[in-house]
């Protein structure tokens, strides 16, 4: 039987899941379930029924680097690489979907989950992600990218609104995406949990249909984040393939209910059925079961394949005098808690269950030339003070048997999660005096840094080496061990900007939306684009690494074709580093950034070796998307092509006329302080000018909705919502307090609204019960009760007739 066959239930009941992670197949018409599973840098195949957070247990795989640290190495191939790793896990642990990479823009530095997105510039996260897509998809699995769009925080983040303008939302926010999509062409995306411009990311036409499909040409399945759908119908109609996890059949009766009214086109049903349809076609896999558990043949290869990602992601920040590479024979003191107990990844639903595990003292001890003279954990891992501590490492580095001291900081579990954005930019107190207290020694000091984000060093002056890894993944300590001895060079550069604190970040007075509305009042200046603009000093700019080569630069010729540049390395040994390519429009052209990455490639040389590096102009490198005609256009005029190290040094540049296909045209004068990216003084009146119409956020609500959040209850005029909210947040403060990892569970309500829970109950509350509950929030507990109640009984037994229907018993 072929699917447009089968009945309008049938089809209904194939766009939500049929539980935690499987689709609802059809048997009639051959069409198989298919599992999806977490996986932007590690198979999180769970056992049993599962849970979307990552609390229960999970088959072992493979822990990768995360995407922010993998970003740093500025390798689309070596991303690559590691996605054909993740797509033979995911079909030998019986996974038909990865639900990755995570390519949203970093926004701003303390987003709880930046450690899963790539970069603050669309041109890396673009490309690096289409990279892992093609390795991925190479095995037969479906990859996923998310979260589609314009997701930049974890609070209120299934009932947040992202206010954006169309022209930066197109030109930042969507350009990675649609890198991804017109390059690897996935066969599935995911939907973020927030509203764009009032319009939740699951139903928005706009997103979905007119750019996705009809401008871009995706024409995979669109699925839902896990309770992320809010109306089926309006999430059918605007181009929602798939809502996550089952709803039970809720969902079902509602868009059976809206094609026999008329309101929803069966033509819209059957098209998001057939590209559920496809999916299951295209994942299909044989000889594989629902138990089995990776080769050990398959565990050891791909923990080399996480070293080698590891180590060309590592990124020397600092390296005076030549401390590093660790001489033969140096004695190093070893300091640092996590030196023992390795950090390597972040927390929440990313989580894996590694297959092994690594510690950088232990490979420290391993690597022939190298003494370690002793260790100490120097700090408590989760910030409490502890002198003794501190004063057990200064006595250890200052013994004269230590030559080099080499200290393990960073941010420990609970400060990047999931559900959870950093309160701050530092890490803990005790680790920063730690490490002064050991500069005072006079010894050199080796920082090596452990977070998945940019973090404050105020001892950044004092420090003799700091070597950034990031959250490394599995085998991140054996490939610290190599870069820090020699047997690696050092090529990563950072794929975002490290600013000198949290305060000099652009959208620092206004992140995070505390409200309903998350305004993006910074506009196209977000990151180096910001930075370079305003002239603000940062501690790293963008694209910033060292290597233990040097390299020269010359030669610059621009043509029709791109950039071409000639690299040398001018130093006795091999290296590698990242040309990139910046761009600067017409002097009188429309408001844009000082400069923007529009191209780079990673060169790898021989000792005393020469290349010509090629950079090729494309589709994105002059275009700007203009909001009167809604569409891209190019000035014609002349550009500035540079060639940088990092977004602040260019080490060449030339000239070069466009010919477009609109002439230049001056900014608006009103737009005032953007004209200067100086966007802390930006006023009012000058955002409603970008935004082409007034922007004001709402106050809290007086009566609370559907859609907003529980955490809101705190405001409730009656007692029990009031209570509920407050022991909630109480809970999950004495949770993480106590355990030192954040309680995802009880943040995941928090920030949950009440509609969520028609979505992530497995079918045991509809939407008239969801009523209830907003009734209780507002004061009215006894008739809010009844109706959920009631409710309860009437769901129950519409449930039972409509899996009848589908049996066809």
């Amino acid at each position: 039987m072929k699917l447009e066959e089968l009945s309008t239930i049938e089809k209904a009941a194939m766009l939500s899941g049929a539980s935690e992670w499987d689709s609802r197949g059809n048997a009639r018409a051959d069409i198989p379930s298919f599992v999806m599973s977490d996986g932007p840098h590690g198979v999180r195949r769970q056992l049993g029924s599962g849970d979307h957070l990552g609390l229960g247990a999970s088959k072992p795989a493979t822990c990768f680097p995360t995407a922010g640290t993998v970003a740093n190495s500025w390798d689309p191939q070596l991303a690559e690489q590691m996605g054909q790793a993740l797509g033979k896990e995911a079909h030998d642990l019986d996974v038909n979907v990865l639900l990755g990479p995570g390519m949203n823009i970093k926004r701003n530095p303390l987003c709880g989950r930046n450690f899963e997105y790539y970069s603050e510039d669309p041109q890396v996260a673009g490309r690096m992600a289409a990279g892992l897509i093609k390795g991925i998809q190479s095995n037969g699995i479906a990859a996923c990218p998310k979260h589609f769009a314009v997701n930049s925080q974890e609070l209120r983040r299934q009932a947040s609104n992202s206010v954006i303008d169309e022209r930066t939302m197109r030109e930042i926010y969507l350009t990675a995406f649609e890198i991804a999509v017109r390059e690897a062409h996935p066969w599935s995306i995911m939907t973020s949990y927030n509203q764009i411009n009032g319009v939740y990311a699951h139903e928005n036409r706009h997103l979905l249909q007119e750019i996705l499909r009809d401008e871009w040409g995706f024409d995979g399945m669109v699925v839902s984040d896990w309770g992320g759908s809010n109306s089926a119908v309006d999430a059918v109609k605007a181009g929602g393939s798939l809502e996550m996890p089952s709803p039970g059949f809720t969902s079902t009766r509602e868009l059976v209910g809206a094609v026999e009214a008329g309101t929803l086109a069966e033509a819209d049903l059957n098209a998001r059925a057939a590209e559920v349809a496809l999916v299951a076609e295209r994942t299909k896999t044989q000889g594989v079961g629902r138990d089995d558990l990776l080769a050990e043949s398959v565990i050891a290869e791909h923990h080399e394949v996480a070293r080698t990602v590891a180590e060309h992601s590592s990124v020397l920040l600092k390296n005076q005098q030549g401390v590093l590479p660790l001489a033969a024979g140096t004695r190093v003191a070893v300091v640092g808690d996590m030196a023992q107990t390795a950090r390597f990844q972040g927390s929440g639903s990313s989580k894996v269950n590694a297959t092994r595990e690594e510690n950088l003292l232990d490979e420290l001890k391993a690597i022939d030339g190298v003494e370690v003279a002793g260790f100490a954990q120097g700090y408590e891992r989760h910030g409490a003070a502890n002198k003794q501590l501190q004063q057990e490492a200064v006595a250890l580095a200052a013994n004269d048997s230590v030559d080099v001291i080499v200290a393990v900081v960073g941010l420990d579990e609970r400060s990047e999660s999931e559900g959870l954005d950093r309160s701050t930019m530092a890490i803990a107190d005790a680790q920063n005096e730690l490490v002064e207290a050991l500069c005072a020694t006079g010894k050199p000091v080796v920082a090596v840094l452990v977070t998945g984000s940019p973090v404050e060093l105020p001892w950044f002056d004092h420090v003799a080496g700091l070597l950034y890894i990031g959250l490394s993944g599995q085998a991140g300590a054996s490939a610290a061990a190599r870069v820090l001895t020699g047997v690696i060079n050092p090529s990563g550069h950072l794929a975002e900007t490290w600013g000198m604190r949290y305060a000099d970040c652009p959208s620092a007075d206004w992140y995070p939306a505390i409200g309903r509305d998350a305004i993006y009042r910074e506009g196209p200046f977000v990151g180096y684009r910001y930075y370079e603009t305003a002239g603000v000093p940062v501690r790293f700019p963008f694209g910033y690494g060292l290597s233990y080569a040097t390299f020269a630069y010359s030669d610059l010729h621009v043509d029709e074709h791109g950039a071409h540049i000639t690299v040398t390395n001018t130093s006795d040994i091999a290296g590698a580093t990242v040309v990139q390519m910046y761009v600067s429009g017409p002097s009188q052209g429309v408001l844009r950034p000082v400069r923007e990455l529009k191209g780079f490639a990673k060169v790898e040389l021989a000792a005393h070796d020469s290349t010509t590096v090629d950079i090729a102009f494309d589709r994105y490198t002059f275009r700007h998307f203009d909001v009167a005609s809604n569409a891209w256009h190019t000035e014609s005029g002349w550009w500035t092509i540079a060639l940088g190290t990092d977004a602040h040094t260019m080490v060449a540049s030339q000239e070069y006329a466009v010919a477009g296909d609109v002439e230049p045209q001056a900014p608006n004068k009103a737009l005032g302080a953007y004209l200067h990216g100086d966007i802390k003084n930006v006023t009012d009146a000058q955002m409603a000018v970008l935004f082409g119409h007034e922007v004001l956020a709402p106050g809290k609500p007086e009566v609370f909705g559907s859609n907003d959040p529980i955490l809101s209850w705190v405001d409730s005029r009656g007692f029990v919502a009031r209570t509920v909210a407050k022991t909630l947040i109480k809970r999950e403060r004495k949770i993480r307090e106590k355990t030192g990892q954040p309680d995802l569970n009880t943040l995941f309500i928090l920030n949950m609204p009440p509609r969520a829970m028609s979505k992530m109950t497995q079918g045991m509350v509809d939407a008239a019960m969801v009523e209830g509950i907003v009734a209780i929030a507002n004061k009215h507990t006894f008739r809010g009760l009844g109706k959920v109640i009631a409710g309860f009984f009437r769901n129950q037994s519409a449930n039972k007739r409509t899996a009848k229907e589908l049996n066809h018993e």
